[in-house]
């Protein structure tokens, strides 16, 4: 049990250490680079290379190097875009976005992966059940990874705060912040005229390159290499290389894994609304760009104490509670950022929603990536590659039509997805619920009593 906890605590701080970095960046990419639109472009770049990457390389990749030499691999691939923003332009952020996308999938891929099998190793030596135990590796994760919000905006916010002018916003700038904002590009030009210095930016840039480069050493060094089904493996054949590439596509097959797609893209749509359009057209607009920070540390600490919580009481509520709570707390947020007009005056508000955006964004992390975890124990890479590629599809959408809708149409596009998303998620729960034990199941089920009803009333 140390071996494995070590294990886990190694791959939650190297996250930690590698996301203060890109996290406090995309955060602040709409806003400090809002000319032209670069910030949300490079933004839809990195989730498009996403994409394309969870399309084919991740299975490859764990299979080929194991899960550990793909994590260190793909977070150079981060490290890049750190470089990028230290000139930024067409031509350095979006290159860098884009090595950064590609190491995306196998990253996330191989840490879903490692948990997954490391939880499930544990269990079967201990005598527990394997989902309980992989469902604690998933919240004792996201309590740690969560965090890096805190402190990626609060190095953002800190830094920025040394700007030696405050920024005054008129009425008329007001006018033109919140759901009915004014898309023009001389929307706010008073907060845009008074952005940090140079020197600001590349000291923000230099702490977030450096917490990057300690990510990739911590795991390096202290992670140990974890294989699946090493016993197995010896007596049969490797897979051949075509049946590797094509393993994300044929994983779509599933019926559950295509009933799954609205509620994985839903965490890319909830997600980039709240980096791309409410840091910038309710926080930046009415506040400035040193409140990012601060703001988005609030959604961050929420969402990382809110991890560890329903990691653990799942177990007790089920998985469909949760998932319940998730909808009702977005739908109040999303009818909220309708109704307000955002103004100074109302500073606390500013704070209150992302906490709570953060409460039900806890559930789509660890819930969906858990449930993942479950349905597909036998084919976990490639159905993590589809939990990437999906979620990453939503996110460029959000980021793609960002520059070209006001914010009362994306947030009507985001709860749309969202009911969409839970009809189809109880569809999966209806099916899984009339599944016989002793019947054969769905392809990718492992053992049917791993995934009957009697289950997945105690998940994650």
């Amino acid at each position: 049990m140390e071996k494995n906890l070590k294990n886990i605590l190694v791959v939650s701080f190297g996250f930690l250490l590698l996301f203060t970095a890109y996290g406090g960046l995309q955060s602040l990419q709409s806003s400090l680079h809002s000319e032209e639109g670069l910030g949300v472009a490079s933004l839809s770049v990195v989730y498009a290379a996403l994409i394309l990457s969870s399309m084919f390389l991740p299975p490859i990749l764990i299979k080929k190097l194991g899960c550990k030499w793909t994590i260190v691999g793909s977070m150079c691939c981060y490290i890049t875009f750190s470089l990028g923003n230290f000139y930024a332009s067409w031509y350095t952020l979006i290159p860098t976005s884009m090595i950064l996308g590609l190491g995306g999938a196998p990253l996330w891929s191989a840490k879903c992966t490692y948990l997954t099998i490391a939880g499930n190793s544990y269990a079967q030596k201990a005598g527990k059940n394997g989902k309980d135990v992989v469902s604690q590796y998933f919240g004792i994760f996201f309590l740690i990874f969560q965090s890096s919000g805190v402190w990626g905006n609060l190095i953002s916010s800190l830094v920025f705060g040394q700007t030696p002018h405050k920024v005054q916003i008129s009425e008329a700038d007001l006018a033109c912040c919140g759901a009915y904002d004014c898309t023009t590009n001389a929307t706010n030009s008073t907060t845009a005229s008074k952005g940090p210095s140079n020197t600001l930016i590349y000291t923000l840039l230099g702490i977030y390159t450096g917490s990057g480069v300690l990510a990739v050493l911590l795991v390096t060094v202290l992670l140990d290499q974890i294989r699946a089904n090493q016993e197995e493996s010896k007596e049969e054949k490797p897979p051949s290389f075509c049946s590797t590439f094509l393993a994300t596509f044929r994983q779509l097959k599933d019926k559950r894994q295509c009933l799954l797609i609205p509620l994985t893209m839903y965490s890319g749509f909830e997600q980039g609304f709240l980096a791309g359009d409410y840091t910038k057209s309710y926080v930046t607009c009415a506040l400035g760009i040193n409140f990012v920070g601060y703001v988005m540390i609030c959604f961050s600490a929420a969402n990382s104490l809110c991890s560890m919580l329903f990691g653990k009481i799942s177990q007790f509520t089920g998985r469909k509670v949760l998932f319940a709570l998730g909808a009702v707390v977005h739908l109040a947020c999303i009818i909220a950022l309708l109704l307000w007009k955002p103004s100074p005056k109302h500073l606390p508000v500013f704070f209150i929603l992302p906490a709570f955006w953060g409460v039900a964004d806890a559930i789509w992390q660890t819930q969906t990536n858990a449930l993942y975890g479950v349905l597909f124990e036998k084919n976990k890479e490639a159905a993590f590659a589809n939990y990437r590629l999906w979620e990453s599809l939503g996110f460029v959408i959000a980021f793609g039509y960002s520059t070209f809708l006001q914010v009362y149409i994306k947030l009507y596009i985001v709860l749309a997805v969202l009911v969409i998303a839970m009809i189809t998620y109880e569809t999966v729960e209806y099916l899984e619920s009339k599944s016989s034990p002793g019947m054969p199941n769905n392809t990718n089920k492992e053992e049917p009593i791993k995934v009957q009803p009697d289950a997945l009333q105690t998940n994650f």
